[in-house]
């Protein structure tokens, strides 16, 4: 795969841009509450449904996390919030009268294995009352090794969950010291093959590159151990030094932080070693294995991308609960309350917890579908979509193709006749390509969003 040039790092490397995983960015959404979140859920029911549940407790604090967590030791506090969640379940329920098809669930975090069987065992049953399981559906969570049992894993399997996602970062000790996260290589190895050995149909892990004191050398033995593992996906996340948006990360020592060209040549190893290992990129910062289903969706045109990053669920709206959950339903965005006092207060008072969201517009639903086939088809048929559409591409995105053609000159897309290719440099930096069309950027703020390497 081609890598970036000094000077395409610098123009666009550094610049702050949406991760679109929603359009527009979370970051430009209204106050909203329950009225709002009433009509925008209600809608949910006519075509399937993923399932997000947002669990925040932490047994410790990791210093690069920027994930809405709580860290607690509060037993009677995982109490309220399994009773609460109770609650915001039956209340979107109810907005429903016909039971949608369940595709997917996939409890997020906070670390879920916070909880243990018991009440893993009560939240996964508490689901199922209200939205009752799909025969083939994809039931998957993100755990932390180091506060992960077996038993919690024989629970999970034994509850329906197929697949496992688990956050390594880099396996090198001063790595993990400096951003208070101990790991060991072996605690992780034993868990997967665990996992396997009962029956998990897939394993996802997290890389992070920006993370202090790394360098592409001391990176390679992370990914040589990560190869040995085998997983069946990998996610690579370009950490997000951001103090001012999350006071923890000033625990980490700025001056440890690789600069651009090293987490440029951290990147570009990566890449180069997990597709020489018989992984394929997906799309912004993921891999697969040939067969998994993320690459067999994006040769069939069915990819999508949400919250909850990479999907194959493409025809389905997402329904999410607990604090800062965010459901989309047909284009609109709603947001819960982010603390989980507040989230629970709202709900024992008979309220949905909603405190933000976003009703499109008919141009923001055509921009979020062009963007959506930029991220997952790393390519746009300009003719096609203005016939799928009933518009004039060239009148309506005259601008943006001008734009286009500086990307061009630049190697990050082709064009020829209709067709925009992103090339394999553009795909490093996806995100840019995809602000062309973001007509709400220039609102957004300077720093309200990660550089895109």
């Amino acid at each position: 795969m081609a890598s970036l040039r000094a000077e395409l790092l610098s123009r666009y490397g550094t610049a702050p841009v949406p991760r679109y995983t929603s359009y527009p960015s979370a970051n430009l959404w209204t106050e909203q509450g329950d009225e709002f979140a009433r009509k925008t859920l209600g809608r949910a029911g006519r075509r399937p449904v993923s399932l997000y549940v947002h669990v925040p407790f932490c047994r410790k604090l990791c210093f690069y996390c920027g994930c809405n967590m709580l860290v607690t030791q509060r037993q009677e506090l995982v109490e309220r919030y399994l009773k609460a969640l109770d609650l915001e379940l039956a209340a979107v329920a109810a907005l429903l009268p016909p039971r949608p098809e369940v595709v997917q669930l996939h409890l997020g975090g906070g670390t879920p294995t916070y909880l243990d069987p018991r009440q893993l065992t009560q939240l996964a049953q508490t689901v199922q009352r209200y939205f009752p399981f799909g025969a083939d559906i994809e039931a998957s969570l993100e755990v932390h090794p180091s506060v992960t049992t077996i038993e919690q894993v024989q629970t999970l399997t034994s509850l329906g969950f197929n697949r496992l996602s688990m956050g390594v970062q880099d396996f090198d000790p001063e790595v993990q010291q400096r951003v208070n996260r101990l790991q060991p290589f072996e605690q992780t190895r034993d868990l997967i093959a665990a996992a396997r050995s009962l029956g998990m149909g897939s394993i996802n892990i997290d890389l992070m590159y920006g993370l202090p004191l790394q360098t592409a050398a001391r990176f390679e033995r992370t990914l040589e151990l990560v190869e040995g593992l085998r997983p069946d996906r990998i996610a690579l996340f370009g950490y997000a030094h951001m103090p001012s948006l999350k006071k923890h990360q000033s625990m980490i020592d700025a001056a440890e932080l690789p600069g651009p060209d090293e987490r440029l040549a951290i990147l570009d190893l990566t890449i180069e070693r997990l597709l020489a290992s018989g992984y394929r990129y997906i799309g912004l910062d993921h891999f697969a294995l040939e067969g998994d289903e993320l690459c067999l969706a994006r040769d069939a045109g069915t990819l999508r991308r949400n919250f909850m990053g990479y999907t194959t669920c493409a025809e389905s709206d997402v329904l999410a609960f607990g604090p800062s959950a965010i459901s989309e339903v047909e284009g609109g965005f709603v947001q819960n309350d982010r603390e989980v006092h507040d989230w629970a207060e709202r709900l024992e008072r008979g309220v949905l917890p909603a405190v933000r969201g976003w009703a499109p517009t008919a141009d923001d639903d055509l921009r979020r579908e062009l963007i959506q086939q930029l991220f997952c088809r790393l390519e746009l048929d300009t003719g096609q979509f203005g016939r799928d559409h009933g518009i004039d591409f060239q009148a309506t995105f005259g601008p943006e193709l001008e734009q286009l053609g500086a990307l061009e000159r630049d190697g990050l897309v082709t064009r020829q006749g209709a067709r925009v290719q992103v090339t394999t440099v553009g795909q490093l930096l996806l995100r840019n390509v995809a602000a062309v069309f973001d007509a709400r950027l220039p609102k957004a703020g300077p720093r309200l969003h990660s550089t895109a390497v």
